[in-house]
């Protein structure tokens, strides 16, 4: 009969060999490039998307809010505003906290969107 010394046999993850296939990492290390140049490309026209839905209520807001700036201007000089104007002066002042809002989106979105213009310059030359 064989004895045992006693001593377990454990295996590390030093003792085990790594096995790495080489064709996969090619794969990755030539696709990253071409990938993260296509998320780039899909970031860029998503921003602009972004833009351009932000320019639409930007646009659709200040048609709501109409011309209230001389109605502003007169009850700020301590004119009373009665009848109509009143009532379109309480709908323009309303509709300025959505102005407001929708300017600074748009301005954002402004700002996200000018990483685009390298790429139109180069695909639209």
């Amino acid at each position: 009969m064989a004895k045992s010394n006693g001593a377990k046999s454990e295996t590390t993850a030093q003792d085990t060999p790594l096995v790495v296939d080489a064709e996969d990492t090619t794969t990755e290390q030539n696709s990253s490039p071409a990938v993260e140049e296509n998320q780039d490309i899909d970031n860029i026209l998503n921003s602009l998307k972004s833009l351009l839905s932000s320019v639409e209520k930007l646009q659709k807001v200040r048609q709501e809010v109409g011309d209230i700036k001389p109605l502003v201007g007169r009850m700020l000089d301590g004119e009373l505003i009665a009848g109509e104007e009143l009532e379109q002066l309480k709908t323009g002042i309303s509709g300025l906290f959505r102005l407001v809002r929708a300017y600074s989106d748009h301005q954002t979105a402004l700002t996200k969107a000018q990483s685009a213009r390298n790429l139109l310059d180069e695909i639209l030359k």
